[in-house]
């Protein structure tokens, strides 16, 4: 089985620039996320959600839409109202 291709909107990479959000942890989140859920105001974006101890146990949250074999980062952030 291969990977799915991974692409970011520029929403998505400058959120990840102005956040210090590394390519790898929102790559890990979507292949092993903790957590996932449809967004409710949009069905076709998935949130997935994952602790990142190398920032303090914060949640990141990405935001994509899965397109056959590629994933589209819509946007990404450290989720203040979840904890682990």
């Amino acid at each position: 089985m291969t990977e799915p291709r991974i692409i970011f909107t520029r929403h998505a990479e400058t959120m990840m620039t102005e956040r210090g959000i590394k390519e790898d942890w929102v790559k890990a989140t979507i292949a092993e996320p903790e957590a996932t859920e449809s967004d409710p105001s949009q069905p076709n974006l998935s949130r997935a959600f994952r602790t990142i101890p190398e920032y303090g146990n914060r949640v990141l949250r990405v935001v994509y839409a899965s397109v056959g074999d590629t994933i589209r980062v819509v946007t990404v952030f450290f989720d203040r109202a979840r904890r682990r």
